[in-house]
């Protein structure tokens, strides 16, 4: 069957750029966006060989997904101890990450960029029996490749927000053709399922979202051992993933908390840490004197301001602080960000009003009385306050939302993919 002429176009374009990848990546490269030493992945040519025996392939986008595909890989390596796995991201943090965290009988490799040569050099070099997606990332090519080869497919934890579906309902043909790849499709939630549903026409999965039950990364006990040391006897909050327009909302909340605790400390994680020079300024503009975690430099008695403008250390900031502000929930754009981290490690989950990304989860915490809700900078600083004084919803209540979300995603997901498994082992290893 052909494919939708917008596939078609893509598929042209993509191989017509394929000659300009060396530049591109080595331009990422110098930028911090790639690892110099491994572009040769990125471009489907693998250095190390394909194990033998049966290959599970796992593909995520960052470092979210890769939690939730070590939890699988955890799981499947204790039911199926022959099999082996081939885990594939696209970012630097994520490769950190799946070094920590995978276990002998799994490979990373970064996903090869989408042209049609690099997607097929891939292929052809892992032949996977099966593979596993995670929510959202649709590389056309490699969709498209995978498909014609027979491989068994699985889509997990897919999560899409309303502004998501609405562009895929824009693009239906070729939407549908890719989601054709898989051969089944669990949804993380009701939009989710609904929307493909309406789109494709075939059944989705309500299994629940994975992230919830996913393994946290725990944070390096030393380091925090001796974090916790230099900080002792100060209040400390935490606002995590900040966009730009939320970190002036979030400075005037601790300007207002400086007046009753002058010694209070604000741990201001930025979503993007390349932003952390533009954050410096508007740090120092407020009158704030701030410690830079990109430099090395632990706060003195005098900094009043943690910039931990950092990858990878979400996990740490969340266990310092018993207050953490989830942020991207100040801006209508964003949709807010997972609160379940922060509850994992400790911290009580305060939030804005814009949270419709992952507004099941919310729903959840909001009848369990999880988190607290603010709207502006004074709310904020009340929020912080009220957590300070003992007064903050308590954790066995964050654990009550959250395994009520779950709805047992984990186990309805493993079924599905050794269903998936023994459909691959009806017809052997893809070629």
């Amino acid at each position: 069957m052909s494919l939708p002429a917008s596939l078609q176009l893509y598929r042209v374009l993509t191989g017509l750029a394929a000659p300009l990848l060396p530049a591109i990546l080595s331009r990422r490269a110098s930028a911090g966006k790639e690892d110099p030493a491994r572009r040769h992945e990125r471009l489907g040519r693998p250095e190390i060989r394909r194990p033998d025996g049966r290959l599970i392939w796992l593909h995520g986008a960052s470092v979210g997904e890769s939690l939730v595909l070590a939890t699988l890989v955890d799981q499947m390596a204790g039911r199926y101890p022959d099999l082996e796995f081939l885990v594939t991201t696209g970012t630097v943090t994520s490769a950190a990450l799946m070094e920590k965290r995978l276990p002998p009988q799994a490979k990373h490799q970064y996903v090869p960029v989408d042209t049609p040569g690099a997607v097929r050099r891939f292929l052809d070099h892992w032949r996977p029996d099966a593979g596993v997606f995670a929510e959202s990332e649709f590389w056309p090519n490699l969709l498209t490749e995978a498909r014609r080869r027979k491989i068994p497919m699985a889509l997990v934890n897919a999560r899409m927000n309303a502004a998501s579906l609405e562009r895929w309902r824009k693009r239906g043909d070729a939407v549908r053709r890719l989601l054709d790849a898989f051969d089944w499709i669990g949804a993380a939630d009701t939009r989710t399922r609904d929307g493909l549903e309406n789109l494709t026409g075939r059944e989705v999965v309500l299994a629940g979202n994975l992230k919830l039950e996913a393994s946290p990364l725990a944070p390096d006990a030393e380091e925090l051992s001796r974090l916790r040391s230099s900080l002792a006897g100060r209040p400390v909050w935490l606002a995590a993933s900040t966009h730009d327009g939320e970190e002036a909302t979030v400075l005037s909340a601790h300007s207002l908390l400086h007046k009753t605790h002058p010694g209070a400390l604000l741990i201001l994680a930025p979503r993007h840490p390349e932003r952390g020079n533009a954050v410096q300024e508007l740090i120092e503009q407020r009158g704030f004197r701030l410690a830079r975690r990109s430099r090395g430099e632990l706060p003195d008695g005098q900094d009043t301001v943690w910039l931990a403008d950092t990858l990878g250390e979400m996990p740490l900031w969340f266990s310092l602080a018993p207050a953490a502000f989830i942020a991207g929930s100040l801006l209508p754009e964003i949709g807010g960000h997972n609160p379940v981290e922060a509850s994992q490690a400790g911290a009580c989950v305060i939030t804005g009003p814009h949270v419709a990304s992952f507004d099941d989860l919310y729903a959840a915490y909001r009848r369990h009385d999880a988190l607290l809700e603010i709207d502006d900078a004074l709310t904020l600083s009340e929020a912080v306050e009220q957590v300070w004084q003992g007064r903050a919803p308590s954790l066995a209540a964050a654990r009550r939302a959250i395994a009520q979300a779950s709805g047992g995603a984990l186990d309805t997901t493993l079924t599905a993919i050794g269903l998936l498994l023994d459909e691959a082992g009806k017809t052997g290893t893809r070629s």
